[in-house]
């Protein structure tokens, strides 16, 4: 029965065996099944070239996995960042064929075997062919499997392939990453900061406004010796200047008018009897309550948006709401059940989104079009004024790349310091997730160190704000001894002073915390004193805190114990990681690489266009 399902499933295994083994050799390693490159030449990592071939062999399988993991087409920008990562992959795994040459690591044929025998990959584990009655894997059938596979020569050069390969990366990460051991007070410290939480009421003073400007003179000696001192902390990067149009992808009224339309269809069919659940799954955008007939559990106030938290405590139990409007889009919510005791509700959900329809989007797609048609040869002025957009100012620097309205503008970047042709030059029209857009460069300013007389006034500012906290600490350090002291309650104290007290949590110190921010000193100072005792002060943000420790639940021990092995494990792979990034860093330093893509397809653009002029000619 085992080997009749097993010779069954037979060709369907082989084939996802070639694929999946010729993708990690082609398509992650960047490699053709000789090892050699391939194709037409892209660029060169220290003697070896890097083939069109490989790089878009890469590049296809980085597209297909970032297509599958949303509805919305690639855009242009999310294109570019793709085909970098294509580039850094490819050229990550040359420097690793030859360190494993340099180090001249082998790998024997036992090895192979073994780890053929032994350790299956991935897309076999997970296969049904080779799950037990209980749903998991069978070592013992994918033994038998390979025992009659292994009769195909095909398969074996394959199977080797894939083996020998990973097991040489294997063995040089382990070269590279030996040595890492986390000691058990390191993983409980870990741990300890990841589940240890805290209550705190708090008060929050400003600096900048309980000290004024005039009690924190600041000269201008002080200035200059400060800049003198850390002129290298005024080293600015090459920045443009430019002017910028853009269209906004997002939904329109009309497309508003649709979504509101299926919300009432959608709410006519489960409110007349239609079973909500499947109506949920098939409709609901909302894919994590959809998998479970919309269900988004149960909750008390003020954990959901103020929207949906208004109707589902208004509903009674059972009763389906009309559609409503949230920032997510229209939802039909039923309340399922209520406690009143408890103040909560068991609620399901439908999301219909907002989005384009065919008939925007395809709009909007012409609209660029004529974009890009205009932008060539005419001002961007000129063409904003024919499409009716506003000209907007920006800046873009070789390090950031960030526009209101666009977003993160890294084509435009790239084009301006790697493409343009220099001021006034206008760009093609660009894609973000969030619009479509085009830049016009004003000026272009070479990196170098900002000017004193530029400096001055952030200069004054930060050493003006250094001496107001240093007043504000001493300050408040006199209210934590009258806080110990009992004189005075933390309230009584916010009310004196004149600022609100604040409570949080419970939080831990990996949390992010309104009013005392992230792994802040005063977060710190928090899970330093027992509950009932005051901390600070303390810095968070652009504030001094004292806070009041209201309770403190210890990290549990006997869990901690229980979970340690798998966090060892993963902590140990968290380091090897970083270790391993740290590494390749190094090599790209001392190789040189050689990245010839613009220029690549720029002469392919060209031929391109001239075949196609030829086939008009003729």
């Amino acid at each position: 029965m085992l080997m009749r399902q097993l010779r069954q499933n037979t060709k369907i295994v082989m084939i996802l065996v070639a694929i999946t083994f010729v993708a990690l050799m082609v398509f992650e390693w960047g490699m053709n099944m000789s090892g050699q490159t391939a194709g037409g030449t892209i660029g060169r990592v220290g003697g070896t070239t890097v083939s069109v071939l490989d790089f878009q062999n890469s590049y296809r399988v980085l597209y297909d996995q970032v297509q599958a993991s949303q509805e919305q087409p690639i855009s242009s920008q999310q294109d570019s960042e793709i085909e970098d990562m294509a580039w850094e992959q490819v050229v990550n795994q040359i420097l690793i064929q030859e360190e494993l040459g340099r180090r001249g690591i082998r790998v024997t044929d036992e090895e192979v075997r073994q780890a053929a025998r032994m350790s299956p990959p991935p897309e076999f584990q997970s296969d049904p062919a080779f799950q037990n009655e209980q749903g998991q894997f069978d070592l013992v059938r994918y033994q038998q499997f390979l025992g009659e596979a292994g009769q195909d020569p095909l398969f074996l050069q394959q199977l080797e392939l894939y083996y020998r390969d990973l097991i040489l990366r294997n063995k040089l990460i382990r070269q590279v990453t030996s040595g890492v051991f986390l000691t058990d007070a390191e993983l409980w410290k870990r741990y300890r900061d990841g589940n240890e939480q805290a209550t705190a009421t708090f008060i929050a003073v400003s600096p900048d406004t309980r000290v004024p400007d005039a009690d924190v003179p600041v000269t201008e000696d002080e200035v200059r010796a400060y800049y003198e001192e850390n002129e290298e902390s005024f080293q600015v990067p090459a920045r443009a200047t430019l002017r910028y149009v853009y269209m906004n992808k997002a939904p329109s009224a009309a497309d508003t008018t649709v979504a509101l339309e299926r919300a009432r269809a959608v709410h006519q069919e489960v409110v007349g009897g239609a079973d909500f659940a499947t109506v949920a799954a098939r409709e609901s955008s909302d894919t994590g309550s959809a998998a479970v007939g919309g269900s988004l559990g149960t909750f008390g106030r003020g954990i959901m948006t103020p929207e949906l938290e208004e109707v589902a405590f208004a509903l009674a139990p059972g009763e389906i709401g009309e559609p409503f409007l949230s920032p997510f889009g229209y939802h039909i919510v039923q309340t399922v059940s209520r406690d009143e005791a408890l103040d909560q509700v068991e609620v399901r959900h439908i999301l219909i989104p907002i989005e384009l329809t065919d008939e925007s989007e395809v709009g909007l797609l012409t609209r660029a079009d004529s974009l890009e048609t205009l932008s060539e040869g005419q001002t961007l002025a000129s063409v904003a004024s024919t499409f009716g957009l506003t000209v907007l100012d920006g800046e873009i620097s070789d390090e950031t790349a960030v526009l209101s309205g666009v977003g993160l503008a890294g084509e435009a970047q790239d084009w301006i310091f790697e493409e343009a042709e220099g001021e006034g030059a206008v760009s093609p029209v660009f894609e973000t997730g969030a619009a479509f857009y085009a830049v016009e460069i004003v000026s272009l300013l070479p990196a170098g160190v900002l000017g004193f007389d530029e400096a001055r006034a952030e200069i004054e500012s930060d050493l003006r704000v250094e001496r107001k906290t240093a007043q504000t600490m001493e300050e408040a350090a006199g209210w934590a001894d009258e806080l110990r002291s009992g004189g005075v309650t933390i309230e009584a104290l916010a009310d004196r002073i004149g600022v609100a007290p604040q409570t949080q949590g419970p939080f831990t110190r990996a949390d992010f915390v309104p009013g005392l921010g992230i792994s802040s000193p005063a977060i710190g100072a928090a899970f330093g004193v027992s509950p009932g005792e005051i901390a600070g002060p303390a810095r968070a943000f652009d504030a001094v805190v004292v806070l009041r420790v209201d309770s403190l639940v210890p990290a549990d021990s006997a869990a901690w114990e229980a979970q340690k092995s798998q966090q060892r494990t993963a902590a140990t792979s968290e380091i090897q990681q970083a270790r391993l990034d740290q590494w390749l860093d190094g090599l790209r330093e001392t190789t040189r690489i050689v990245d010839n893509r613009i220029e690549y397809f720029r002469l392919a653009e060209e031929q391109a266009e001239q075949g196609l002029q030829n086939q008009l000619i003729y």
